[in-house]
This record gives C-alpha cells, structure tokens and sequence, in this order.
C-alpha cells in the first residue's frame, strides 16, 4: 500500500466516523433537517426492533422527533465502531458498513427542586450503517437499529 492510498483510507474512516457521530448529535439535539442530510438519496433508516418505524430518512426523522418529544434530555452515545470499506461498481471505497453499540438515556429534564433528574429510560443495542460515497462526501443509505434491552425506572425510586 503507499502512502497516499494509506492517507486516503485514514481520511475516509475519519469521514465515516464524523458521520455516524453527527448522526447521534443530531437525534440528541433533535436536529431533523441535520438528520435527514446525512442521508444519501433514497436512504432508509430501520428502528422496528427498538418499537419503531422502518422508511425513508424523512419518515422516520418525523417519526423520532415525535416519539423523542416527551425525552428533551437525551444523550446518545454511539461505541464500539467496528468499520468495513467495500466495492461498489468495481471502485475501490465507494461503500462501507459500520456495526456500533449503542446506549441512549433519555430524561424529562431536571426536577422540581433544582438539580438533575435521573433517566426516565435507557436503552442500549446495536446499530448497522451502511454508507455511500457521494457528491457531497459520505452519506448514509441505511441504518438499522436492534434494540437489545431497555430499564425502566425501579418503582418506588425517586424521581
């Protein structure tokens, strides 16, 4: 390998990287617009095993800012990324797949009384990006997310 393809490929994986992340802040801050621009045309998000929907990146964003409405304070942390480059119309790099762990609490905000109010929920599980090299840079055509557990709070705990 020389050093330009080296650079090239430590350059995509940064790319790919900045993307999964600005996809997390953007469900975080529930930046929809944001949301649906780190999809390529056509892409599709998938969140049926976490009680969602699967549809367009449009879709579903309308269907996370509703169902996420309820959670102002959320704090998506997206670990564990595991990143693969692979071959699309025989061009070397034009597509790639991520598989990353998740764990997401979500709050009502803080209490009464000042101060932080534990989660209301927290849900982790794993999620499978697959992305494409576009025009504008990287692009995610498809995200699926496999909720894999998920607490509620204890009865009887202060909230």
């Amino acid at each position: 390998m020389t050093q330009r393809v080296e650079l090239a490929t430590v350059r995509d994986r940064l790319a790919v990287d900045a993307l999964v992340t600005e996809y997390a802040v953007a469900v975080d801050d529930g930046d929809w617009e944001g949301f649906r621009g780190l999809f390529a045309p056509g892409g599709r998000a998938d969140h049926r095993a976490a009680g969602g929907i699967e549809g367009s990146a449009g879709e579903v964003a309308d269907w996370l800012a509703e169902s996420l409405s309820g959670f102002p304070v959320r704090q998506h942390l997206i670990v564990n990324r595991l990143v693969r480059f692979g071959v699309r119309e025989l061009d070397t790099g034009d597509t790639a797949g991520v598989r990353a762990d998740y764990i997401s609490p979500l709050g009502g905000g803080a209490r009464d009384g000042g101060g932080a109010a534990p989660p209301d929920v927290v849900c982790g599980g794993r999620y499978t990006f697959a992305l494409v090299r576009t025009e504008d840079g990287w692009r995610l055509s498809e995200v699926v997310v496999r909720e894999t557990w998920r607490r509620l709070p204890s009865p009887g705990l202060p909230v």
